[in-house]
């Protein structure tokens, strides 16, 4: 059964936007942002919230920007090749190449993409829509790319629901920025 991930910048306070709503602390270095290219080809499926979404409409047509680095040309192109679920209550349409709007809810979702066939993980990005598959249990690894910054608070990056989830560490690695990766398991 493919394994539904959760996988965002954080900083060490635990949040994925500051305050103000900024992530500009969290931009990769090219060693970083390799492993993220590594984890998107790994990657079946992603579902985005509708601001995750709407930023990541950039790498639609990054490929047309002459003063991107083949790293970036190349993670555009998997992007694009990429099939892409959006969540939305307030969007009727949306752009980009393989990308559709949800059809059901979060759950009816994920149980319809592991029952297809398929490889590759079905991954989740953006705080609000991982905090609703938490609280329905959906969610099998939480990935977390942790930057050494303190921002006091924003949109945080694990969905505090009331309850215990226990984890069990799979990976980690120090990159040369200071970033951490830790990925965990949940533990059912």
């Amino acid at each position: 059964m493919r394994r539904v991930t959760y996988s965002m910048n954080t900083s060490l306070d635990g949040h994925i936007v500051d305050p103000d709503g900024a992530f500009d602390w969290g931009d990769p270095d090219e060693e970083v942002f390799r492993h993220f290219t590594d984890e998107l080809r790994q990657t079946g499926v992603h579902l985005l919230g509708r601001r995750l979404y709407e930023t990541m409409l950039y790498w639609e047509t990054a490929d047309q920007d002459e003063s991107l680095a083949a790293a970036e040309l190349e993670w555009a192109e998997l992007w694009k090749a990429l099939p892409k679920v959006v969540f939305s209550r307030t969007l009727s349409t949306v752009r980009g190449t393989n990308t559709r709007l949800a059809s059901g809810t979060l759950a009816e979702e994920i149980e319809r993409l592991r029952a297809e066939p398929g490889e590759g993980d079905i991954a989740i990005g953006g705080a609000t829509l991982a905090a609703e598959a938490a609280a329905s249990d959906l969610i099998d690894e939480y990935r977390a790319m942790v930057h050494p910054v303190l921002t006091g608070g924003g949109t945080p990056y694990f969905p505090h629901h009331g309850r215990r989830v226990n984890l069990e560490l799979v990976e980690n690695r120090t990159f040369g920025s200071r970033v951490t990766y830790l990925r965990h398991r949940v533990i059912h």
